[in-house]
């Protein structure tokens, strides 16, 4: 049985208000996975890789603002390619940091179960 007209808009409505709402859960039920940082990672990759040619070419020909050159390109892309990394490694860990699932939150509250509890 198909949808109708109507059912089908409310479903597009849906969808877009999800992708909005919550565009991780949504590339995750589509399958199309989306990494937000991976192109900065590339990038600073990139950044890195000709920094580094930029060096090099700067020693065969004995040009030392070229090879000073090519340190500062080199050093920006490895700083933007870290700095990405970490920030894509960050958003899971911070929801459970939040928690409060470490040792010093676990002492905590054992010491407030045998100190309030009775």
């Amino acid at each position: 049985m198909p949808l109708s007209d109507r059912e089908r808009k409310l479903l597009a409505e849906m969808e877009q208000a999800l992708s909005a709402d919550d565009p991780r859960l949504s590339s995750t039920l589509t399958g199309n996975r989306t990494f937000p940082g991976r192109g900065r990672v590339l990038t600073g990759i990139g950044a890195l890789l000709s920094g580094l040619a930029i060096i090099l070419g700067g020693l065969i020909s004995q040009t030392v603002p070229v090879g000073i050159f090519g340190f500062l390109i080199a050093l920006t892309g490895l700083f933007t390619a870290l700095s990405a990394l970490s920030a894509l490694g960050k958003g899971p860990r911070m929801a459970k940091e939040k928690k409060g699932s470490g040792l010093r939150s676990r002492l905590e509250q054992r010491w407030d179960e045998r100190n309030f509890d009775n």
